[in-house]
């Protein structure tokens, strides 16, 4: 299977395609139905989190991204 790749989508979802789990809280997989991609929720109203379901289109979700480099990792102090 392919590497994975996520793409953060304008105004939308985070799409997610390739060789992935899904993991809850506590650990436990998602069982995905061997689905290769799937759309996470980035609005929050989601009936269906963390998976999609298509409201950002109803209530109007607006975000545009555009990729940027982070900081590095600060380190944390010896003790």
């Amino acid at each position: 299977m392919a590497a994975t790749r996520i793409t953060i989508r304008n105004n939308g979802s985070i799409r997610v395609e390739g060789d992935f789990e899904i993991l809850d809280p506590e650990g436990k997989a998602f069982g995905l139905a061997g689905q290769t991609a799937v759309s996470l929720c980035r609005c929050g109203h989601s009936s269906n989190k963390p998976f999609c379901d298509g409201t950002h289109k109803k209530i109007g979700f607006q975000d545009q991204v555009q990729a940027r480099d982070l900081p590095p990792p600060q380190t944390k102090p010896a003790s």
